[in-house]
């Protein structure tokens, strides 16, 4: 920035700089020397060269100052314009990828609203909006925004009904978890990558199955079972439907009441097994979540805190991992606020039943 007032001059250096160049106007009248008045006046040759022009063609009242400069401004009603245009996408206005950079939201206003901004001006613009530079989330393409309609899908009808059954809502999603943990930033020197040394030729994994748990007037649960794969030639490398059950039947005696399960599509959720289950108890409800919709689900809120904590550990043997997965699991269930803060990001809530 070439000023540091912010890229204009105050009011009193403006004054000043006149009077220097009305001083250099009388040094005109007087025939002086260009060389001698900028050494005098501590300015550059140039400048004093470009005052002498100046003051030919329009005598003294060239020199003075014309006030402070108009720099192009975009109004609310213009931006509001902007926005509209950036909603449709980068796509829509010819960029191939679907990021917008400060260049890229420049050039939209200069085409759109004709008004030529510098880069700097764009980022405070955005930022006196309330736009920030932000990772986005991935969305499948397959993905039915219709079937995804929070009051309008299943999942609010699960809602409504643990509601009107005074049962407890029950989210439940899996995960895996190896040897290998997930990477974090660091600080690091400039130049010099850090390193995490892991466990290159372990095969080792640990499933985890997790259930939030939610009820009105009710702490918030987690409820979770762990799965170890043997490196067995046949072994299950994943959950059956047998310990599906067997984790439901746990959260029924724990919660001491009945659970309407809301869960993804996997196909071990929809055999013949569970399905006959369901239909000889009466306290269990299942409900499907829209396909593709990850983001409606509160386990996965979990599975985020977990490898957080995670991030960088070098685990030494497949104890150290199992370790590591239980003391987080507990720390987040001896926590209903992050259990509750994990329904949050989903943007759905379990109120108390209305009264008739």
């Amino acid at each position: 920035m070439r000023y540091p007032e912010g890229g204009g001059l105050t009011a009193e250096r403006r004054a000043f700089r006149e009077g220097v160049r009305l001083q250099a106007g009388g040094r005109f009248a007087a025939g002086e020397k260009t060389a001698v008045i900028a050494k005098d006046l501590r300015v550059g040759v140039r400048s004093v060269e470009r005052w002498r022009r100046a003051w030919r063609e329009g005598g003294l009242e060239a020199l003075r100052s014309a006030g402070p400069a108009n720099s192009p401004t975009v109004t609310d009603a213009q931006f509001a314009v902007l926005e509209e245009e950036l909603g449709k996408g980068p796509s829509a206005h010819g960029f191939e990828d679907q990021r917008w950079t400060l260049v890229r939201v420049q050039t939209v206003i200069r085409r759109r609203l004709r008004v030529s901004l510098s880069v700097a001006t764009v980022w405070r613009l955005l930022k006196r909006h309330g736009w920030s530079w932000q990772a986005p989330s991935r969305r499948a393409l397959e993905r039915d925004e219709h079937a995804v309609e929070v009051e309008e899908g299943g999942v609010a009808a699960g809602k409504r009904l643990a509601a009107a059954s005074g049962a407890w809502i029950v989210f439940e999603d899996e995960a895996g978890f190896s040897m290998t943990p997930p990477i974090a930033r660091t600080w690091c020197r400039r130049g010099h990558t850090p390193v995490i040394r892991v466990r290159g030729r372990s095969r080792r994994r640990t499933s985890v199955a997790a259930l939030c748990c939610y009820k009105p007037g009710e702490k918030s649960r987690l409820i979770h079972r762990p799965r170890t794969h043997l490196l067995l030639k046949g072994a299950r490398k994943s959950f059956s439907w047998q310990d599906y059950r067997d984790l439901l039947v746990r959260a029924h005696i724990q919660l001491n009441g009945p659970i309407v399960v809301v869960w993804d599509n996997l196909n071990t959720h929809l055999t013949a097994g569970l399905k006959r289950y369901e239909a000889e108890h009466d306290w269990l409800t299942t409900i499907r979540l829209p396909a593709y919709a990850p983001d409606l689900n509160p386990v996965e809120a979990v599975w985020s805190l977990v490898r957080g904590a995670m991030a960088n550990t070098a685990f030494d043997t497949p104890d150290d991992l199992d370790n590591t997965l239980r003391r987080e699991l507990r720390r987040i269930q001896l926590r209903p606020r992050l259990i509750d803060g994990c329904l949050a990001a989903t943007g759905l809530a379990i109120n108390p039943p209305t009264p008739p």
